[in-house]
Order: structure tokens, then C-alpha cells, then sequence
């Protein structure tokens, strides 16, 4: 009997955890934080050997393959060692696919892939389509396919997912955009990070299909580098360079498999940011057969995504609107290009190799404070206090709302859209975004 570890305890770990038992593999669940309550109760009712708070060697490298959480570094000991003793190591998405025939929609990019992949589930969902959600979002792809098969997948991909897959294939590939993130994790080179996101490239055939943003510039000049076998779907925010969805006088336009149009301003999501992503999710849509009166009600009527851009409530006349999900400086900008008020910009958090020069014009033009949140804000007061913007220094969330509350005119907006990591001060963004809610609500 082969021996599979997970080295990760969380949805994607215990998922994959159940998989591998249902295959008959001898299994068994390592992971160095605290297992949550509800993960602990799936692996027991598996009868699957689980321990938390370290790693113990001995039953770690005697496996065969290791499923690795996407949240544990490369440079960990444990992956080191297992490396060292020529252990194959995977992601819990690699394995998935092994055992599924089903077609994947995987979407990645440095930004917007949550609110894409919500839209394209929404899309097929509506049109009736057995579908489910699942990589960053949703249930753990391996226990879907364990226990709860679909005939579609719509697959949210991060470049530390991508990392570990190999022989994993999407059938519709959609590359969103690539701007610098989680440089940390690669060795603060831009190249190793986009090599990652190129990756969703990797065992496409001339059956599949590959979405792509034309005006991106770093995804413009990668594609030379590769043989792409997929059909070819570009998009852009305005009709050129052969791109087959754009926008056209006011109208939404899809060329391709479909001609497919409506008007830009029935589009529920807003900004300019979100044209890409309602483009990518259309395409995804038109490519895989959904009649066209359920794209156009769909693409008007898609509520959005909690944490993104989402607005909270308005007190004493100012709009506070929750970002969260902003972590790079990429989606502040985005999220700030979208402001059409005087805007209070909440920033800060665990920083994960900023430059924060892509938004100094925009914070110049859009901003009438800047309210820093992080355990240490010397980076952001290095950088923006000569600008001659009104600042404030908090630690905490309570401090901070309390500071917008203070600096805030009637008719100016709140934005929290932080361009960091939350690590610092919370358990993760949902964490920070759900105390911002809370506590602006209570105001």
C-alpha cells in the first residue's frame, strides 16, 4: 500500500486527506499549527491518522508522495528533507485531478481572480450546470471529487498552487494579469513569481482554450516564450491587437465562439478593473455553451465578492467601503481608480516587498488622508509622509476606524485596500475585513 502525507490540515489538506483514503492509500495528516475543530472531526470520521502542533520526522519521510498545503514555503525544513530523500511533492489540486474526469476552469492572476471565479461559477450555476467551486474558494477540490463529484469545475489558482501541479490540465485556462506579489516566497525575483503563474499553461491541448488580458504587458512578452496549443482568447479594454472581448462604443462585446454583445453600463460590477474580469468570466461562459440570455442576466445581476470592494454603510454622510482582499499594490491601485470621492485610504500590514510608487499619483490625486494599520508602519511613513497628506498611526482596527471617523468629511469615502498581507494584526484578510465591517457598523 502506498503511503501518502499531507503536510497541512486545513480545507485543502483534509480534503485531500479523504481522497487519498478513498483511493486505498495509506495516509496520514502532519501539520505544525492547530487542526480547526471541524477538520479534526473529517479526518476522525475517516479514520485517518492526523497530528498537529509539530512534524514528526520518521512517519513524515517515509512516504511515498506528500500533499503540501500551499501555505508552507519551499524553504521549510520538513519540505527540505522530504526533498533531499527524493520524496515527490504535489499540491492537493495536482492529486485531485488524477482522480476526475471533469472539465476545468482554473483562473489565476495577481488580481481579480476571486471575483472572476465567483462570476464564472455564478454564470454556470444559473444556467443549471453541475458545477462546483473550489481551489482558493469554495470546498477543497479533492473532497469534492471524493465525496461530492461535479461535471465542472471552477478553480481559483494561486502561484503557490500552481507551484506543485504537474500534470494537472485546464480545459479553459484564463490568465487575468501578472504585477509583482508574494515576492517574498520567491526569492524577491519577478521572473520565478511569473514563471509560477505561467504555469496554468502547462498540458494544454488544441481541444482547450486559454483567456488571456492583451494589454498586460508582462503576459505579452511571456507568450513568446511558450508553444500554446490552446484556441486563443485575448481581451482588452478596447478592440485591438486581435483581441475578441472588449468594449466598443459603450456596448460589451464578445467576437468569439459566439457573437455576443449587451451594454456596458447593464454590468453589475463596476470600475475599470472589473470590465477585464467581466470579459474573462463571458468568455469562459460563451466557450462553454451558456446561451447568451443567461450570460447577459448573469453578468447584470452577480452581487460581487465579500471583502472586494464592498461597501459597508454610510455614517454621518461618508461611504466605508471594505477591500480587504486588496494585498498587493496592484489591487490598491485599482481600488483607488475606482474611487469617484475624496478618499480616506486605510493601508499597511505585513509587507511582502512593496513598491508603493505605482500608486503615489493616484493617493495625490484621490486622497485627503492616510490612515496606516500595521505592527510596524515605518515603511509607509517613509514613503508617504512628504506627500503632505494628512496621516494617522494605528495598530489595531479599533484605533483605525476610530481615526477615519475623526478625519472623514460628509461626502468622502472610507477605503480600506490595504496593499499588504493581514498577518500582522489578524488572522487573515477575511479577519481584518469582518472587524473594519463590525466595527464601522457600531459607529
Amino acid at each position: 500500500m502506498k503511503r501518502i502525507v499531507i503536510l497541512g490540515a486545513a480545507e485543502s489538506g483534509a480534503g485531500a486527506a479523504v481522497l487519498a483514503k478513498k483511493e486505498g492509500f495509506d495516509v496520514f495528516v502532519s501539520d505544525m499549527s492547530a487542526i480547526k475543530d471541524k477538520y479534526k472531526a473529517l479526518l476522525e470520521s475517516h479514520d485517518i491518522a492526523w497530528e498537529e502542533g509539530h512534524h514528526t520526522e520518521e512517519k513524515i519521510l517515509n512516504a511515498d508522495e506528500i500533499v503540501k498545503s500551499p501555505g508552507i514555503p519551499d524553504n521549510a525544513p520538513i519540505i527540505q528533507k522530504a526533498k533531499a530523500g527524493g520524496i515527490n511533492i504535489i499540491s492537493e489540486i495536482e492529486f485531485a485531478g488524477r482522480y476526475t474526469h471533469s472539465k476545468m476552469v482554473c483562473i489565476t492572476g495577481s488580481n481579480g481572480k476571486t471575483t472572476t471565479t465567483s462570476l464564472i461559477y455564478h454564470i454556470f450555476k444559473q444556467a443549471g450546470y453541475d458545477v462546483g467551486l473550489a481551489g482558493n474558494i469554495g470546498k477543497s477540490l479533492a473532497l469534492q471529487v471524493a465525496e461530492d463529484p461535479h461535471e465542472y469545475y471552477i478553480i481559483e489558482l494561486s502561484s503557490f498552487q500552481l507551484d506543485n501541479m504537474y500534470d494537472f490540465r485546464a480545459d479553459i485556462a484564463i490568465l487575468l494579469n501578472i504585477t509583482p506579489d508574494h515576492l517574498d516566497r520567491y526569492d524577491g525575483c519577478m521572473q520565478n513569481y511569473v514563471d509560477a503563474k505561467m504555469r496554468i499553461l502547462q498540458n494544454q491541448t488544441s481541444e482547450d482554450s486559454f483567456i488571456y488580458w492583451n494589454d498586460d504587458p508582462v503576459i505579452k512578452k511571456e507568450l513568446d516564450k511558450y508553444d500554446i496549443k490552446a484556441i486563443q482568447y485575448p481581451f482588452s479594454l478596447l478592440k485591438e491587437n486581435g483581441s475578441i472581448g472588449y468594449i466598443e462604443e459603450g456596448k460589451y462585446v464578445l467576437e468569439k465562439p459566439t457573437p455576443f454583445n449587451m451594454e456596458q453600463e447593464e454590468l453589475s460590477l463596476t470600475g475599470k478593473h472589473n470590465i477585464y474580469n467581466s470579459l474573462a468570466a463571458g468568455l469562459a461562459a460563451n466557450i462553454s455553451g451558456i446561451k447568451k440570455e443567461c450570460i447577459r442576466r448573469c453578468l447584470s445581476d452577480f452581487p460581487g465578492v465579500e471583502h472586494r470592494l464592498e461597501k459597508v454603510c454610510t455614517v454621518r454622510g461618508v461611504n466605508y467601503v471594505n477591500d480587504s482582499k486588496a494585498t498587493n499594490v496592484d489591487a490598491c491601485w485599482y481600488a483607488l481608480e475606482s474611487m469617484t470621492t475624496p478618499t480616506i485610504l486605510i493601508i499597511g500590514g505585513k509587507d511582502k516587498g512593496n513598491d508603493y510608487e505605482p500608486i503615489r499619483e493616484l493617493v495625490r490625486k484621490k486622497c485627503t488622508g492616510l490612515v496606516y494599520l500595521g505592527a510596524d508602519n515605518t515603511k509607509l511613513h517613509n514613503f508617504f509622509d512628504g506627500m503632505g497628506i494628512p496621516t494617522r498611526d494605528t495598530h489595531s482596527m479599533a484605533e483605525c476606524v476610530k481615526a477615519c471617523y475623526e478625519m472623514a468629511q460628509p461626502g468622502d469615502t472610507v477605503l480600506l485596500s490595504p496593499c499588504c498581507a493581514s498577518f500582522d494584526l489578524f488572522k487573515n484578510m477575511e479577519d481584518r475585513g469582518e472587524q473594519f465591517k463590525t466595527l464601522v457598523r457600531n459607529l
